[in-house]
């Protein structure tokens, strides 16, 4: 039988900095950039109890949570706990399925645990987590990733969670249908104006019904609610892509203004690709406008590169490209960001700043 656990880290960020600055514990800490319009990238479970959510705008942050501690982000302290996290991980399983610093997959099926040693798995690893970097993370185990996911977000922070075969259905049917993946917020309320609000229900919907409000979607809508997810853990995922953006201290309305900062981004995606031993097939130009309008264009390339220079031309050459087309422009954020990677792409497919 399948064995998947999901560690999520707990408010991973703001706990980093709560653990570096013991004065910090127990308070409202948000993590981010604060001025101009700046946003959060974490916040404690302190200052969640005032509504403060990531990605919410900086300023919105501070009214809302007048006396939290705003702080800005630090990756690479960030990058350094995450080591140690995964190294616990990598401890307990081969295929580990890393989402992103703080968050993994692990396929421990080899083990042939029954529910009991899995459990007892699951609180192994928490217990190491917490002795190894003095953080908590949330741990929940199933058959497949998408139960084990429901699982460790179900009880944060600090949870436990096991969905064994036998209580599948009875854990998912009461849970709203927006707890599913692949179910956003628009879709989430297109289900629950046809009057489907748990995965129960949804379960139990006619598939005409379904395929009416999602098309092709209402399969994998339909395998979810009954537990179902056949995705294999992949160890080592590769990054899809990796990205620098700016939010602007005020709008800019003139074209040359941004190319230093496109420059700058450019060379901070290129710096991240050497160090990770990657190339890049497709560069992304990424805009956001007053209007908080979000406006995004590639451009894939005749081979792979890590070359600044062949990025921001190539990010310069699509901004200039989407500017022809209009007579006035105010944009609030840039972002640079290259897509299509590999490790080892063949020789003859690398650019000819690669081929030195």
């Amino acid at each position: 039988m399948r064995a998947v656990i999901h560690v999520d880290m707990d408010a991973f960020y703001a706990s980093v900095e709560q653990l570096d600055h013991p004065d910090l514990r127990g308070r409202p800490v948000m993590v981010g950039g604060r001025s101009g319009r700046g946003v959060v990238a974490a916040a404690s479970y302190e200052a969640r109890q005032y509504g403060v959510r990531s990605a919410m705008p900086a300023a919105r942050a501070c009214k809302l949570c007048p006396h939290g501690v705003f702080l800005p982000a630090r990756f690479d302290r960030y990058r350094a706990v995450s080591g140690a996290v995964f190294s616990v991980f990598h401890r307990y399983a081969e295929a580990v399925e890393g989402l992103s610093l703080d968050e993994a997959y692990l396929d421990v099926s080899a083990d042939g645990l029954d529910p009991r040693g899995l459990l007892a798995l699951g609180r192994r690893i928490k217990l190491e987590v917490a002795e190894q970097t003095g953080l908590t993370a949330s741990v929940g185990m199933a058959e497949n990733k998408m139960l084990a996911k429901i699982a460790s977000d179900y009880d944060k922070p600090d949870g436990l969670i096991l969905i064994s075969r036998d209580r599948v259905r009875s854990f998912l049917d009461p849970l709203p249908v927006r707890r599913l993946p692949g179910i956003g917020q628009r879709g989430a309320q297109r289900l629950n104006d046809a009057g489907i609000l748990t995965v129960g229900q949804l379960r139990t919907t006619a598939p005409d019904l379904l395929y009416a409000l999602f098309g092709t979607q209402a399969i994998e809508l339909m395998d979810h609610a009954r537990g179902i997810d056949e995705r294999p853990v992949r160890r080592g995922r590769l990054r899809r892509s990796i990205s620098q953006e700016n939010t602007l201290a005020s709008d800019v309305h003139a074209l040359d203004e941004l190319k230093p900062l496109i420059e700058r981004q450019a060379a901070d995606v290129a710096a991240s690709l050497r160090q990770r031993a990657l190339f890049a097939r497709t560069v992304i130009l990424k805009l956001r406008s007053s209007g908080f309008s979000t406006i995004t264009r590639s451009e894939s390339l005749p081979g792979y590169t890590r070359s600044a220079r062949r990025i921001a031309d190539t990010a310069w050459g699509l901004l200039r490209n989407w500017s022809d087309w209009r007579s006035g422009f105010s944009i609030r954020l840039v972002g640079v960001g290259v897509s299509g990677l590999s490790h080892s792409p063949d020789p003859t497919s690398l650019l000819d700043e690669e081929q030195v």
